[in-house]
C-alpha cells in the first residue's frame, strides 16, 4: 500500500545542507524521463511519478528534496549511514521509503537509487527492458 506524502513533505530544514545544490531538479526529472512507463501527478506542493499504477516516487521543489521506495534494508543503511542526507519517510508494504536531500547526493547514486525505486515497482518484462543504467 503505497501512502502520500503530507501535502508540506520534509521539514523545511531537516537535513539541511550549506552550499549549493549538488543534483538540480532539471537532472532528476532527466532519470525519471528516462524510465519506462512513468506517470506523474502533480500535487499542490509536490510531485509524484508511478510506473503502472504504483508509486516510486516523490519530488518536493520547495525543499528541494525526493522521496524514494526503497528496500527496508536499504532504507536503514541509507538513514543510519548519512542522516544529513537521507531521512526516513514512512514504509508501507514491506518497504522503506526515503527523503533524499539533493544537496547531498551525487548523480550517479540518485540515478541508482531512482532506477531502484522505479525497479521496485514495475513488472519484470518492463524491468528487463529497460536495464540500468538507465541515463
Amino acid at each position: 500500500m503505497d501512502l502520500a506524502p503530507s501535502e508540506q513533505g520534509p521539514a523545511v530544514g531537516a537535513g539541511a545542507h550549506n552550499g549549493a545544490v549538488t543534483v538540480q531538479a532539471d537532472e532528476f526529472h532527466r532519470i525519471i524521463d528516462a524510465l519506462g512507463d512513468v506517470k506523474r501527478t502533480q500535487g499542490s506542493d509536490y510531485t509524484s511519478f508511478s510506473v503502472r499504477g504504483k508509486r516510486f516516487g516523490y519530488y518536493w521543489p520547495r525543499t528541494q528534496t525526493v522521496g524514494l521506495k526503497q528496500t527496508l534494508t536499504e532504507q536503514l543503511a541509507l538513514v543510519s549511514e548519512r542522516p544529513e542526507v537521507f531521512e526516513e519517510q514512512f514504509t508501507a508494504g514491506g518497504f522503506g521509503w526515503v527523503v533524499v536531500y539533493l544537496a547531498g547526493i551525487e548523480l550517479d547514486e540518485l540515478t541508482e537509487l531512482v532506477y531502484e525505486a522505479w525497479r521496485l515497482s514495475a513488472p519484470e518484462e518492463l524491468i528487463e527492458s529497460l536495464p540500468f543504467p538507465v541515463v
